[in-house]
């Protein structure tokens, strides 16, 4: 079974991070690199550094939104890069 919901975290050459959602990571990625997404367009190129697949759209969407959080951050740094 394909699981077809990714919550991705990106490093950007700045050492900074992105956290995304998609529901295809190939597009995605090639959408990063192509200057697509306004936030990594003049930070590449970027790194995948973590991948998390869900087959359920709610479940990924909150994992998303606690990355995107304060408690979420330091759960990033200590545990997913």
């Amino acid at each position: 079974m394909e699981l077809p919901y990714a919550v991705y975290i990106l490093k950007c050459t700045n050492n900074t991070y992105y956290t995304g959602f998609t529901v295809n990571i190939k597009n995605r990625l090639k959408a990063h690199n192509n200057k697509e997404v306004h936030y990594t367009k003049d930070k590449l190129p970027v790194t995948l550094i973590h991948l998390s697949l869900f087959k359920d759209k709610k479940k990924a969407c909150d994992y998303e939104r606690y990355l995107k959080g304060g408690s979420g951050k330091a759960f990033r740094n200590k545990r997913l890069i």
